[in-house]
C-alpha cells in the first residue's frame, strides 16, 4: 500500500523559506513522477511543481524562480523548497505520486 505523508509546513513571514517533504512507502517514488499541489480556502487545486522519473522539473509560472522541487531517491523522499515566500502562497499543500496516490497535505501560512 503506497502511503505519502508531507511535512514542514508551518506559519512563516513574508520572505521567509519554507522545506516541506513528502516521504514515500510502500513503492519507489524514484519510478514515478512527483507533484506538488496546494489548495487555498475556498479555491481549486491548483498545480505547484513536478519533477519526472529522469529529474525534469516544472513549475506553475506563480512559483517559478521561488520554488524548487527535487528528490531524493535514496531517502525516498521528495522535497520543495519555498523561498520568497508570499501570502498568496498560504494554502494546503500535498504531494502526488504520478497524480495516482496523495498524500493528507501540509499547512503553509504566510503572514504579511
Amino acid at each position: 500500500q503506497v502511503q505519502l505523508v508531507e511535512s514542514g509546513g508551518g506559519l512563516v513571514q513574508a520572505g521567509g523559506s519554507l522545506r516541506l517533504s513528502c516521504a514515500a512507502s510502500g513503492r519507489t517514488l524514484s519510478s514515478y513522477a512527483m507533484g506538488w499541489f496546494r489548495q487555498a480556502p475556498g479555491q481549486q487545486r491548483e498545480w505547484v511543481a513536478h519533477i519526472t522519473s529522469g529529474g525534469r522539473t516544472n513549475y506553475a509560472t506563480s512559483v517559478k524562480g521561488r520554488f524548487t522541487i527535487s528528490r531524493d531517491n535514496a531517502k525516498n523522499t521528495v522535497y520543495l523548497q519555498m523561498n520568497s515566500l508570499k501570502p498568496e502562497d498560504t494554502a494546503v499543500y500535498s504531494c502526488t505520486m504520478s497524480f495516482d496516490y496523495w498524500g493528507q497535505g501540509t499547512q503553509v501560512t504566510v503572514s504579511s
